[in-house]
């Protein structure tokens, strides 16, 4: 294994991710490999092991690459010297400062008094029916306040013991108490609820700004020790006393009215920092707990606000990717069908949490619904339908089966939709260039076949850059050979571009307008050229946007039919029809311009989708496409009645 790692390329062996986790499972040693980067400084000009060690320095705390890399700097014949790692030891000392309890050993002195602060505290908690309590209180936290103030380090020494002393109090309520399951719980949430206590009547000694300043500490401690909790237990790992914190906490500063008021972005950025870095991927053993946090009604409902005008608050954005890592940690099992029996119930709680977002915030998921797409398998056909069912709640949907539908003369089929992603992080600068370029002057045409090599992938496509985050996170290995995220990003911005050169010459998006240009060729070259994978996930990327009734819907419905109708190819017909007809035989929702795509193509003689062989190549599937279409149109109608 550790052979494996030196001869790996350095964007594998160099990923911090990928290496904690064979260091923490022992696959390999942090020795052995704190000597291998060590040695990987030599070359001055190879800035990778640098970076690395910047992005994170926790490497750099261990004795041996410490060792290693003042040997190497000191040598004569090293090619490193002290400007070169400057910025790696600026870094160091930040690292440092943040994070005091992770390279400081305690102080006994200093943990022995911690410790009888903590015996103090419960016992005036045990007994706060009695005599004095408040005079005892008072006198504790005017105590604490006086060593917090004296040293710095003090307050978290005594959160993390505090949190230890609770998880082990846990863990042995549970062995103590394994058929008396109900009493276990109780006492765990005793102890729970008055650290919780006691975090709320701290801040309250405090102004606002270190009030916030507190919270975070709190949450960041409670998020270490979760961790290492997590990390040491394993199959052993109890859950909930972090839930109960966590759903506690934020149920008690949301009490605090004035300081929400205030501090709202602020409050929820901590919390939602704080779930981001205990994310199923990093910490499988609380995905149940950490969902269930995640789809808290009041957590929802400070998130997911709007401002007198309707725009979207940040905490949107703070939300957006919460229910991204989710989709990221269900990807590999979604893309490969393995769902047991866990991952089952995973999967039924993250559709309840999609229901309940298209019901109360539809608004988000239209806003967001690219970015979704991009971290949901293409085959995962119900999560990405409910998503792109999503309308605003002020539209009235017209139906799609009524016989006196004019789409084209809907007032809002001429609007472009709101999105809060930026759909084109996913294209590279270069490549952009090269793209606009052609879009204005159809040259060069070498350009059609480069768009190809583009599109595959010769590593796993970069989530982070998808998702727009400035921290390194995890790879989204998607298991194809093309760059999904960037065919997603290639369509839309291709289909943009043309809805505005249309508009700027006063038309609309029809089968005529959208025939000729520089957009319907690249178009029309991929579904031509692609093989049966990459075409199947172009078709996917046209038909991701196909919502609610606006320009993007309107224009990528013309799109597909138009490659439908002057397609040369059998092969290419068939497989718009497999995706317009999977995505159509699975449970409601179904978005709507689903719908009237599938509708104008089966009822429209001029496309002939009767006559084609693939449809009465046997009367099982010509019966199939009946039956859908009479399922659909019933289902419509009985929506509609209960409606009404």
């Amino acid at each position: 294994m550790v052979r494996a790692v030196r001869e790996a390329k350095e964007d594998v062996k160099f990923n911090e991710h990928a290496i904690d986790l064979l260091i923490k499972h022992n696959f390999i040693m942090l020795k052995e490999f704190c000597i291998h980067l060590a040695s990987s400084l030599h070359d001055k000009l190879n800035l990778v092991p640098h970076n690395f060690l910047i992005k994170d320095p926790r490497f750099t705390m261990h004795t041996h690459l410490c060792v290693s890399l003042c040997k190497k700097v000191n040598s004569h014949d090293s090619p490193i010297r002290e400007d070169d790692v400057k910025p790696l030891m600026e870094v160091l000392k930040l690292f440092v400062q943040k994070n005091p309890e992770n390279v400081r050993e305690d102080d006994p002195k200093l943990r022995e008094e911690v410790r009888t602060l903590l015996q103090q505290w419960i016992q005036i908690i045990q007994n706060r029916s009695g005599e004095n309590t408040d005079q005892h209180m008072f006198a504790f936290f005017s105590h604490l306040n006086q060593q917090i103030q004296r040293n710095d380090d003090y307050l978290i020494h005594f959160l993390r013991m505090y949190m230890d002393t609770l998880v082990e109090q846990n863990y042995k309520s549970y062995q103590q108490n394994k058929a008396y399951v109900y009493q276990a719980r109780e006492e765990t949430y005793h102890f729970v609820d008055s650290f919780v206590r006691l975090v709320i009547l701290l801040m309250k000694f405090h102004n606002e700004q270190m009030k916030i300043k507190l919270l975070n500490k709190v949450l960041f401690t409670v998020k270490n020790v979760l961790q290492k909790d997590h990390d040491t237990k394993e199959k052993g790992f109890l859950a909930l006393p972090y839930n109960r914190f966590f759903a506690m906490l934020f149920s008690e500063v949301s009490a605090d009215y004035s300081l929400m008021e205030k501090y709202t972005v602020q409050i929820l950025q901590i919390f939602c920092n704080a779930y981001h870095q205990i994310q199923p991927s990093t910490t499988p053993g609380f995905v149940y707990a950490w969902l269930e946090l995640i789809s808290q009604r009041q957590f929802l409902s400070k998130l997911l606000t709007t401002d007198s005008k309707g725009t979207p608050t940040q905490g949107w954005t703070f939300y957006q990717q919460l229910l991204i890592d989710l989709f990221k940690f269900l990807y590999p099992f979604l893309r490969n069908a393995e769902l047991i029996m866990k991952n089952e119930k995973l999967y039924k709680g993250t559709l309840r949490i999609l229901l309940v977002l298209l019901h109360d915030f539809p608004e988000f998921l239209c806003d967001y619904h690219f970015s979704f797409c991009d971290v949901i398998p293409p085959g995962c056909l119900q999560l990405r339908n409910i998503i792109l069912s999503a309308f605003p709640r002020s539209m009235v949907l017209p139906d799609p089966f009524s016989k006196d539908l004019k789409v084209d003369q809907l007032d809002s089929i001429s609007e472009s939709p709101r999105m809060s992603h930026d759909f084109t992080q996913a294209i590279p600068p270069a490549f952009k260039k090269d793209l606009d370029y052609y879009l204005k002057t159809r040259s060069p045409v070498t350009f059609l076949s480069d768009v190809q090599k583009h599109l595959r992938v010769t590593e796993v496509a970069d989530i982070s850059r998808v998702v727009g985050q400035s921290e390194v996170i995890p790879k989204l290995d998607t298991g194809s050979k093309y760059n999904i995220a960037l065919m997603n990003s290639l369509v839309l911005y291709v289909g943009v571009q043309a809805i505005k050169l249309i508009h700027s010459s006063r038309h609309t998006p029809t089968q005529t307008t959208i025939a000729q240009g520089s957009h319907m060729d690249i178009f029309q070259h991929l579904a031509v050229d692609l093989d049966n994978e990459g075409r199947y996930l172009f078709l996917n990327a046209i038909c991701n946007q196909l919502r609610y009734p606006n320009n993007h819907t309107h224009y990528f419905s013309c799109t597909l039919l138009h490659l439908f109708a002057e397609g040369n190819s059998e092969k290419l017909r068939e497989q718009i029809t497999r995706i317009l007809l999977e995505r159509l035989c699975v449970n409601r929702p179904h978005p709507w311009g689903l719908l009237i795509t599938f509708i104008e193509l089966i009822k429209n003689h001029d496309y002939h989708f009767w006559d084609h062989e693939f449809v009465t190549c046997a009367p099982e599937i010509e019966n199939l496409f009946k039956s859908v279409f009479s399922n659909l149109q019933s289902k419509t109608n009985a929506v509609r009645e209960e409606d009404e």
